[in-house]
């Protein structure tokens, strides 16, 4: 996570209501004496502290303070910075907590929150439950090629199961609107149904889990924010179940921005969510989803907490996304070659023209150019594909050393005078760099004859398979 992302986290993700109650959550924690522990809580991946508390020498202290704390769920911290234990903070903010934490969890007992002593009840019961699984599911692994008993102990696990969903379920019923209901609906999965007869669909089961896959969860519950179970619960519905298609995430994002408008905390989760996760995203071609949200939201005022030197940030990037999305046509490259005559990157013609952004003092691209190099000599230069190679830093000799030392013979050398950058400059023009989001050497474009970008920023290997790819279904069609 970035520098700039933690502080943002860290001004925004904790947002206090203010009551004239405030909170008071008075512990005594043997064996502790004259230290400081603290009060954390969950925010999506990240782990905060809220609070502090000086024990005196009995063990005793207390987290108080003027203002409410966000509901959720929070965690004891030790001297020692260890987690020690967790517990659930709602509407009651005045009660008591006793604890020996030498024999952690057994001895902590909670005094005036029910919702804690309703949590603390399952906890124990779903550790019991849990130790008896893990010792049915060891003897199952012991009892292959024994019919009879893998039958009695898979049956004995699908129980010990709805033990614990049963459990939940009753809970549910009796305190519908608590924060442990909460919790537990975020837990719950779509149990798909048979298909129903005539259904011809061949993806029913898909397509009913992902539909069903929100039902439990409220969108305006910001309390599921500073749990461990709500951002893990994004990612593998946005890994799984949501086409990787730019369109197919846009159209998920905008779904969940506009059901939690109603509540500032969730939608500024989730905005952080989608820009640090499509800013510079896992998949090629996702970063067409951090631009929707540049223009939809960012650029229009609608993600005003954002700190100013972050939306700067975020400005600037989406400026150099935009100009070479998938399936854009690749800004011109107005250059010169190795004897300073004008080559311009649209007056090149081939099938494919891969372009090169490479330094030749750049240690990984001194070991990806010559590999790059023997795939062009080895498949593509016959197959009618050009490489048009910028020159991005290094310097001139260095750079003709290079070309020289390595043969590099067939390619479109280029690079941009100094004038010609200098004029760029001085018209506020971006740059080169900007237009083709140059960060880092080497970086590879893929372009069509018409000079549309096909693929950008692969490996030279999985280059060579896409241009394979692309050179079959040309020869097929």
């Amino acid at each position: 996570m970035s520098k700039i992302l933690l502080s943002f986290v860290a001004c925004v993700c904790f947002l206090q209501a203010r009551t004239q109650d405030g909170h008071r959550i008075r512990l005594t924690l043997k064996p502790y004496k004259s230290s400081k522990v603290y009060l954390g809580y969950y925010y999506g991946k990240v782990k905060a502290l809220a609070d502090s508390a000086m024990l005196d020498e009995g063990g005793s202290g207390s987290f108080s303070g003027k203002d409410k704390l966000p509901g959720g769920v929070y965690f004891v911290v030790s001297p020692g910075r260890t987690i020690l234990f967790e517990l659930l903070i709602d509407k009651d903010q005045q009660f008591s907590i006793s604890a020996d934490t030498t024999e952690l969890p057994g001895s902590v007992v909670f005094t005036g929150s029910p919702d804690n002593t309703v949590f603390q009840a399952y906890t124990k019961f779903t550790n019991t439950k849990g130790n008896e699984m893990t010792a049915a599911q060891k003897e199952l692994a012991a009892a292959k090629g024994n019919k009879a008993d893998s039958i009695r102990l898979t049956g004995k696990i699908r129980q010990l199961d709805l033990d614990i969903r049963h459990y939940r379920d009753d809970l549910i019923a009796k305190y519908p609107n608590s924060l442990l209901a909460a919790l537990f609906h975020a837990l719950k999965e779509p149990e798909v149904p048979p298909v129903p007869k005539g259904n011809t669909d061949s993806l029913f089961a898909y397509h009913y889990f992902k539909s069903h896959y929100w039902d439990s969860i409220s969108w305006t519950d910001d309390r599921l924010l500073r749990t461990p179970i709500f951002e893990p619960r994004l990612d593998k519905y946005f890994q799984s179940l949501v086409s990787p298609e730019a369109d197919s995430i846009d159209k998920e994002a905008d779904h969940m921005l506009l059901f939690s408008r109603t509540n500032k905390d969730m939608f500024q989760f989730l905005m952080v969510y989608f820009v640090q996760k499509y800013v510079n995203p896992t998949y090629m071609g996702q970063d067409a989803v951090f631009v929707h949200l540049f223009e939809k939201y960012i650029n229009t005022g609608q993600a005003e907490f954002f700190t100013e030197k972050y939306r700067k940030f975020l400005n600037d990037r989406a400026y150099s996304v935009m100009a070479n999305l998938i399936g854009a046509p690749a800004p011109d490259l107005m250059m010169v070659d190795t004897l300073d005559k004008p080559r311009p990157l649209y007056e090149v013609d081939g099938k494919f023209i891969v372009i090169c952004f490479w330094d030749p003092t750049c240690g990984h691209c001194k070991e990806v150019v010559p590999k790059l190099d023997s795939l062009y000599q080895a498949r593509w230069k016959k197959e009618g594909v050009k490489i048009y190679g910028v020159m991005v830093d290094g310097g001139r000799e260095a750079w003709l050393q290079f070309i020289r030392d390595h043969n590099l013979a067939g390619w479109i050398h280029v690079y941009e005078t100094k004038a010609r950058a200098d004029s760029v400059e001085a018209a506020g023009q971006p740059g080169y760099k900007q237009l083709y989001d140059v960060y880092q050497t080497p970086i590879l474009y893929l372009l069509d004859k018409d000079k549309h970008i096909i693929a950008k920023k692969l490996s030279y290997q999985q280059l060579d398979e896409v241009i394979t790819l692309k050179m079959k279904n040309s020869k097929s069609n």
